[in-house]
């Protein structure tokens, strides 16, 4: 107990610039005066700005001049946080950054604020905390604001142009200013956006258009698995919601772990790794392990060959189909890649790669480890065990069990029967209709902002997240899911990752990301005269902060 309340108060001291009085904008007035002066364009670059014939309500002007006038504050937050690792594979801070956020949501005076522990999951893994806000302000809707606020761990620190941990302010073209650090797209970035808008209107007009439920996770990147939980047992702390600020639908993925060990196979070594001398007379688990991957799949492994792993997937609608070739018209294969960090996609046809991003299954080999891990060197070992991780991607109607029972069966078909499964974690897919009035209103307001409202997260347009939960699977919450997020990042789970501080052309900077979503909020909220019809957004190659 001793050690959660001096990380409650560390925390708290973090969110409130560590002195002084709020001010309601998530600036605190004693250090106002000292805090670092960036020199933040509000617009930077851009060339797009926000149709003010479309903002009717009085107050969001102000809010905007606000929000310019405060910028550099509110970089000053997210650097601040950036700062709080947070990284959920290893547990590094994570306790702390609990504390941290449940500290943002009391400083935007939510009444109710409280860190759960979960408790082991079903999957068998302790869960992470998750935290819980409540924000009354007797508005006639309420939201449910998904966060995540762990991160993935930093695994090639060379390759990083300034410290992950940082939170550093540097030029990459074609942005003046962008942030780099671990998390800063994937979803801090976006995530202190929409609290840096929600802050200001507070500040501005001393109540939010709409009532607001936060709930923040600390496992997105192992698979939602306490999450899930927490839903299950606490359904009732969202009742009354009219929609989730949320990226929309989602994917399907199952992670799995396979282990291929001398003691389960009976040959090799069976307790400990031994010297690789001895390779010459003892078979070994390692290069077994890696003939059964190879028959997992084929064509570079851009092909399941599972049996039957295809059967239940759905072609994709007409109405996607058609989304994908207008959104192919525009997407510049190249440019994609360049900023991905790849030489070249699976395919050079634009409507291709979209759909495989949009629509696709796989198999991926996110890691594999045993015996000899030092980098450089030698050192001879014959490894008695080896474990490999994957992801399989999948589209409705296929189920992630369904994928483990056929990829058991499989295995034991071919011999391998001693080969180890451990779920790691599933996340169930997710559709969303569209034709709701959260929806609609998202799609009006960033037609206000020039029709970009989507993250411009160079190369990749796959990814999971927990909608599954909001959907009706698992729980008795079945909503509307849509958010207005505007700005630009890249690089999640890689090296470098940023996020667009002073915005170009029309990718937004953080400034008219934070105006987007007070607009959003007051559209959805019927503050902001009549929601027009604007045509459904085409695909964009991937969100920043969508998910994994």
């Amino acid at each position: 107990m001793k050690f959660v309340s001096l990380v409650s108060v560390m925390a708290l001291g973090l969110a409130l610039s560590a002195c002084g009085k709020s001010d309601g904008g998530g600036n605190a007035t004693a250090a106002k005066d000292s805090a670092p002066k960036l020199g933040i364009r509000p617009y930077g670059d851009e060339t797009v700005k926000p149709d003010m014939t479309k903002i009717k309500n009085a107050d969001l002007p102000k809010v905007f001049d606000y929000i310019d006038k405060h910028i550099d504050d509110h970089v000053v937050n997210l650097q601040k946080w950036i700062q709080q690792p947070s990284i959920s594979n290893t547990g590094e801070g994570i306790q702390e950054s609990a504390e941290m956020v449940k500290g943002f949501y009391d400083q935007l005076g939510c009444q109710k604020t409280q860190v759960f522990e979960p408790g082991k999951t079903k999957w068998g893994s302790q869960a992470n905390p998750v935290v819980y806000a409540k924000c009354d302000e007797g508005a006639k809707k309420t939201l449910i604001v998904y966060w995540q606020y762990d991160t993935m761990p930093v695994t090639q620190p060379d390759l990083w142009k300034a410290p992950p941990f940082e939170g550093r302010l540097v030029e990459q073209a074609p942005f003046k200013k962008v942030l780099i650090g671990r998390g800063a797209t994937n979803s801090k970035g976006p995530e202190m956006t929409f609290l840096n808008a929600v802050m200001s209107i507070k500040a501005v007009t001393g109540k939010l258009p709409v009532n607001l439920i936060f709930v923040a996770e600390g496992d997105e990147e192992r698979m939602d698995i306490g999450l899930n939980k927490f839903m299950s047992e606490h359904m009732d702390l969202f009742k009354g919601a009219d929609g989730v600020w949320g990226p929309g639908g989602s994917e399907g993925c199952v992670f799995v772990e396979l282990t291929t060990s001398g003691n389960k196979w009976g040959r090799g070594p069976d307790y400990s790794d031994i010297h690789g001398a001895f390779k010459l007379a003892v078979d070994s688990p390692a290069w077994r392990h890696i003939e059964m991957l190879s028959k997992l799949t084929t064509d570079g492994g851009n092909k399941v060959a599972i049996p039957g792993f295809y059967d239940d997937l759905l072609p994709p609608t007409k109405e996607t189909e058609a989304g994908l070739r207008k959104a192919a018209a525009g997407y510049d294969l190249k440019k994609a890649a360049k900023n991905l960090g790849i030489t070249r996609f699976i395919s050079d046809d634009p409507y291709t790669v979209l759909k495989m991003l949009r629509t696709g299954t796989s198999m991926n080999l996110d890691g594999i480890w045993g015996g000899n891990m030092f980098a450089g060197g030698s050192g001879a070992i014959l490894p008695n065990k080896i474990t490999s991780k994957h992801n399989f991607r999948y589209q409705p109607n296929m189920t992630g069990p369904d994928i483990v029972a056929k990829l058991r069966k499989y295995l034991d078909q071919l011999g391998y029967t001693d080969v180890q499964i451990n779920v790691v974690g599933d996340v169930p897919w997710a559709i969303r209709d569209q034709n709701n009035d959260l929806a609609k209103s998202n799609a009006y307001s960033r037609s206000i902002f020039g029709g970009s409202g989507g993250m411009a997260f160079a190369g990749g347009g796959g990814g999971y997240w927990p909608a599954y939960v909001f959907a009706g699977k698992e729980t008795n919450i079945d909503l509307p899911i849509s958010a207005a997020y505007g700005g630009a990042g890249g690089n999640a789970h890689a090296a470098n990752e940023w996020y667009a501080i002073e915005g170009s052309g029309k990718q937004m900077g953080m400034a008219s990301g934070e105006k987007l979503v007070a607009t959003a909020l007051y559209s959805f909220a019927g503050l902001n005269g009549p929601i027009a019809a604007p045509a459904p957004p085409a695909p964009t190659a991937q969100k920043a902060g969508s998910g994994s």
